[in-house]
C-alpha cells in the first residue's frame, strides 16, 4: 500500500463522530481523500453517480436516517457493481446478533465507535493496514470484529 492514496468514505448521521473520524484521518498521515455523507440515501446516490469512481473502503454507520446502514450493505452487496466494496461497520452499538447478521450481509469487519481519539486513530490504522492494493485481505470471523 504503500505511496498509494486511499479514498475512504464514512456514512454517518452523527456531526461530532464525523469530525472526531475526520481529525484522526487528518492526524495520520498521508492516507488520502475522505469523503463524508450524513445518511444512507446521501450514500447510495454517491455510489451510483459515478460508476468508474468508488472508495476504497466505506465506514458505515447502522443508524442513520432517511436508509439505516443495514439497508445500505444490503443494497451494496447486491449489486454486482458496488459488491466488491468493502464495507467497514462503525457503530456505537456492539449486539452480536446484529454483528453476525451483518457478517452474514458481506460486511468486511465491525468497530464499535471507540471513545477516545487515541482509539478512533487506533482502529482507523488497522484497517489501513488491512488494506491492500485496493481491497481488504479474505474476511473472517474470528477477526470480524476490530479493537482499538
Amino acid at each position: 500500500m504503500e505511496n498509494t492514496k486511499l479514498h475512504l468514505l464514512l456514512a454517518d448521521d452523527d456531526i461530532d463522530d464525523c469530525d472526531f473520524f475526520k481529525d484522526a484521518i487528518d492526524e495520520i498521515s498521508d492516507i488520502g481523500e475522505l469523503t463524508i455523507l450524513n445518511n444512507g440515501v446521501e450514500l447510495m446516490k454517491f455510489l451510483v453517480s459515478d460508476p468508474e469512481v468508488h472508495p476504497n473502503v466505506i465506514f458505515l454507520d447502522l443508524n442513520m436516517p432517511k436508509k439505516s446502514g443495514m439497508e445500505c450493505i444490503s443494497e451494496i452487496k447486491a449489486s454486482h457493481a458496488l459488491s466488491h466494496i468493502p464495507i467497514i461497520i462503525y457503530s456505537t452499538s456492539l449486539d452480536h446478533t446484529v454483528v453476525n447478521t451483518l457478517y452474514e450481509l458481506g460486511a468486511h469487519h465491525y468497530i464499535q465507535k471507540p471513545a477516545e481519539f487515541g482509539s478512533i486513530k487506533s482502529v482507523i490504522r488497522k484497517v489501513v493496514a488491512l488494506l491492500g492494493a485496493s481491497t481488504l485481505q479474505p474476511r473472517s470471523r474470528d477477526n470480524f470484529i476490530i479493537q482499538p
